[in-house]
């Protein structure tokens, strides 16, 4: 087997400051023969629980079991506070919403050291690129930021999910967007020489029941209308099926549910009299569409014509629901970068059973814990029975998922993407022995190779593994 095309892995901000750029940088060559990094514009600081996040993301809750691999400022666990590594052109983002953090004293003092990574990687042959969040101001990680209520995605009733993990605003708002193109056009400015950018989240993450029932706000109204869709129509058709999943579902419906194909499908079992729902499938991707389409456009007019857009994206049959249908952002992707975040798994099928089972007393546990691993095909082993069988796995833990249903969610994306490469993108947390088979499996899984999500959980043994792994045989 030659040696994979790609062997990347994201390293943020506060580990080459930690640990210095060279320093990092000769790990990451020396251990893991890597060929790619990624890194984010922005510089971090300690700080306490009263004014930071924690790092690392504690995943609404269920994450909380997690710690780093490497220690930063001498912890597995901290409260952070970041700000931006560069100095923002205001001009850019005149008479938006949304506006950038300023830049301060941290900024001066650590900022410079982004610069000085990316020049010192491409140096040594690597190439580099920026990772920032498609829809959530300022963009710059994934743990803080909010949008005003107004460009929040809305629930069929009109209302805000009341529990979220991620802070996505709606794919439908101007506002939102248009601070995403000026933040884009602004790194592309002051980067010029990164080989890409790498967004993050450009879909509707479907990590909790409710969230999988966006977006019906008024912005989602326009823009359907302009889209060509009914709204209203869909709004019916996914307000009824989620009335019928919060109370109205029964044991007989979960034995359909075992013989569907998708999710998709399930939704069109349960409820064939209304129609409208895969009209509502359809918007949404023509939102994430319209989305990825403005990022290479704003690309291009800022001077990155050379640049690469490579979103990361979710996992079929999650990306059904999340929007992002790979054959439709493929025209304007350099690559698509599937999650294989396996930890998650789990913890999402358990959202949604815990969910299910407080709005349907009645059902059977089993058969509820059958249908979403079925479903969402995990290939767990053995098949969960109750829903305290699917839950986030402990650092020790391997992830209870299968390495077959893994391939089968890469292949079936490349087979959707058509000539647009799809790449693995493996997730780093877990013991080690674990994470060498996760790796090797997204290593068959792409011809075109791999990224490795945070360095942060990449021991001096999980990057020796990541060279073993990508080395040719």
């Amino acid at each position: 087997m030659a040696r994979p095309r790609l062997v990347g892995i994201t390293v943020m901000p506060e580990y080459f400051q930690s640990e210095s750029v060279n320093s990092t940088l000769d790990r990451l060559e020396k251990l893991a023969g890597v060929t790619a990094v990624t890194t984010s514009p922005y510089v971090m600081a300690p700080a306490d629980r009263r004014t930071g996040f924690r790092e690392p993301p504690i995943d609404a809750g269920a994450g909380k079991v997690r710690l780093l691999d490497r220690t930063l400022w001498g912890k597995r666990e901290l409260w952070a506070r970041t700000a931006p590594s560069f100095q923002p052109n205001l001009e850019l983002y005149r008479g938006l919403r949304y506006q950038p953090p300023a830049a301060d004293d941290l900024t001066r003092e650590q900022g410079p050291l982004v610069g000085k990574f990316i020049r010192n990687a491409q140096s040594r042959g690597l190439k580099v690129y920026l990772q920032v969040q498609a829809a959530i101001p300022p963009g710059y990680r994934v743990q803080f930021g909010r949008p005003d209520p107004e460009d929040c995605p809305r629930l069929p009733d009109g209302s805000i999910p009341g529990r979220r993990l991620s802070a996505n605003g709606s794919l439908a708002s101007p506002h939102i967007r248009d601070y995403t193109l000026a933040l884009l056009r602004d790194l592309c400015h002051r980067y010029p020489t990164v080989d890409g950018l790498r967004l993050d989240w450009p879909e509707y993450p479907p990590y909790l029941l409710d969230s999988i029932f966006l977006d019906f706000g008024e912005h989602a109204r326009r823009q359907a209308r302009r889209l060509g869709f009914d709204f209203d129509r869909m709004r019916s058709a996914a307000a009824a099926l989620y009335r019928r999943l919060h109370g109205g579902l029964t044991d007989g419906d979960l034995r359909v549910c075992l013989e569907a194909g998708s999710p998709s499908e399930t939704g069109e079992r349960l409820l064939p009299e209304a129609g409208g729902l895969g009209e509502w499938i359809e918007f949404k991707a023509g939102l994430v569409e319209s989305l990825h389409a403005g990022f290479r456009r704003a690309m291009n007019e800022a001077g990155g014509e050379r640049m690469e857009l490579r979103p990361n994206a979710f996992p079929p049959p999650w990306n059904i629901l999340s929007g992002l249908d790979y054959a439709r952002v493929s025209p304007y992707s350099s690559s698509l970068s599937v999650k294989l975040y396996t930890m998650h798994w789990p913890m999402m099928l358990r959202f949604y059973g815990d969910s299910l089972q407080q709005a349907n007393p009645g059902v059977s546990e089993e058969l509820l814990a059958r249908v979403l691993a079925r479903l969402f095909d995990t290939g767990q082993e053995p098949p969960p029975t109750r829903l305290q069988d699917l839950r986030y796995p402990t650092p020790e833990e391997p992830h209870p998922v299968g390495a077959a249903a893994q391939r089968r969610k890469i292949a079936q994306a490349q087979l959707q993407a058509g000539s647009t490469p799809v790449c693995s993108l493996a997730h780093a947390y877990g013991p080690p022995a674990d994470f060498r088979n996760r790796l090797q499996t997204a290593r068959e899984a792409s011809r075109h190779g791999f990224w490795i999500n945070r360095y942060g959980h990449l021991s001096d043994e999980k990057l020796r593994i990541v060279g073993e792994v990508a080395r040719p045989v």
